[in-house]
């Protein structure tokens, strides 16, 4: 996931700079395309992690809660 996106974003970069090199100006935008897309899925994934990690998080409490509700209903 995350090096395929540091990839494009390399690749993109490669495109931009020989671009420039050559006076070819779609390759140049192409390349800066490739940088935005990558670093667009790579925020997308970060994300992603930010939820699940957030989502364990309060999944994690709630079950604290409940263990805690099911020992002093033992008492």
């Amino acid at each position: 996931m995350g090096f395929e996106d540091k990839a494009e974003q390399f690749k993109g970069q490669a495109k931009e700079a020989l671009g420039s090199a050559t006076d070819n100006e779609s390759l140049t935008n192409e390349g800066k395309a490739d940088q935005l897309k990558g670093g667009v899925k790579e925020k997308l994934s970060e994300a992603g992690e930010a939820i699940k990690d957030k989502a364990n998080e309060v999944a994690a409490k709630l079950e604290d809660k409940r263990d805690a509700a099911e020992a002093e209903g033992d008492r």
